[in-house]
């Protein structure tokens, strides 16, 4: 790990002015992902601005929904008990992440920022176009396992690696953000970025910007959602492929479809248009198998990870049966439902 310089910002003014002053300042609060590429020497950060001393801990109920703001613990969001009674959704998400331990540090802003798990991108021996712009993908050619099936491009090949996303993708939020020119809000589906010819970029944060809330506005599913994570190992590791399914059946019908896969592109993938072939019909296995072959219409694997096309359709089928059946996943047994 390389010196760096260290600053406990006061405000947020404070923060996003030395951010935006400074090409090389990177901001830390809970460090569950930042220390680590640091003791990798994937990141270098020239300064180190602390936010933990703003007033961004508060998870406050508002007339449409909640703001919870970008200090608030991976813990405390999931625990907290108007969002697990109006968006359990989240809290089954964030249940199926990391553990208790990181929880517990991890924050709702970090989490959302977060950097992709590929090998080749936490080595800096290997080419990585992310970690490196222009030096090229290693990964492609390599060992693909983990890698997307949705979205990639011949600069990347890597995936978002962050449970909550997906939920978060699935149910509209909306990111409040901070930056030089002011306050500005962003639709989380466009937060995240494809990586195009431009992988380094892994959002929409303009330069000296900070998250300072995440916003869960209007209705969600209460008893008919679900959040399935496939993994290698039933705890502590990183979605293969997951979904989060939020739906809406009245009189035996689905009136509302949010569906969004995890592990398997750059950020979270929903595609509204085939979202739209379910409302109007019954949650039957023709139309959840016709869903699933729109949603994953154009994946591509990579050697490695050709499994994952199945796999995905699997974990979509299943995803959508204990959703319309009001079995939501349990985190905490498991065993597939």
């Amino acid at each position: 790990m390389k010196r760096f310089d260290y600053l406990k910002a006061a405000s947020i003014r404070e923060a996003v002015s030395a951010l935006a002053g400074d090409p090389k300042a990177r901001m830390i609060a809970g460090g569950t992902n930042l220390v680590d590429l640091m003791k990798y020497d994937v990141e270098a950060p020239g300064l180190l601005v602390d936010i933990n001393g703003l007033d961004l801990k508060r998870i406050e109920e508002t007339e449409t929904g909640y703001r919870i703001g970008a200090l608030v613990t991976n813990s405390d969001l999931a625990y907290h008990p108007g969002v697990v009674r109006r968006f359990p959704l989240l809290a089954s998400a964030i249940l199926a992440g990391a553990s208790p331990q990181l929880r517990n540090a991890a924050t709702t802003g970090g989490n959302i920022n977060q950097r992709t798990r590929c090998y080749y991108f936490y080595d800096p021996a290997t080419r990585c176009n992310k970690r490196q712009p222009g030096s090229g993908c290693d990964a492609i050619g390599g060992v693909t396992r983990i890698h997307a099936i949705l979205g990639a491009s011949e600069a990347c090949i890597a995936t978002h690696p962050s449970d909550m996303c997906v939920a978060l993708a699935a149910l509209d939020a909306v990111v409040e953000v901070e930056g030089p020119e002011g306050r500005r809000d962003i639709a989380f589906l466009d937060y995240h970025r494809l990586p195009g010819d431009t992988p380094e970029r892994d959002n929409t944060l303009r330069h000296g910007e900070i998250v300072t809330a995440i916003r869960l506005e209007g209705e969600a599913a209460a008893r008919h959602h679900t959040y399935l994570k496939l993994r290698d190992r039933l705890s502590y590791a990183f979605a293969l492929v997951s979904a989060a399914v939020d739906l809406k059946i009245e009189n035996g019908k689905i009136s509302r479809a949010r569906v969004a896969l995890g592990g398997v592109a750059h950020k979270p993938w929903r595609d509204l248009d085939a979202e739209g072939m379910l409302v109007g019909r019954e949650p039957s296995a023709e139309a959840t198998d016709a869903f699933a072959a729109r949603l994953l219409a154009g994946a591509k694997g990579q050697g490695g990870n050709d499994f994952k096309i199945t796999l995905a359709e699997r974990v979509i089928r299943r995803a959508l049966r204990q959703a319309a059946a009001g079995t939501p996943q349990i985190q905490h047994e498991k065993a597939i439902a």
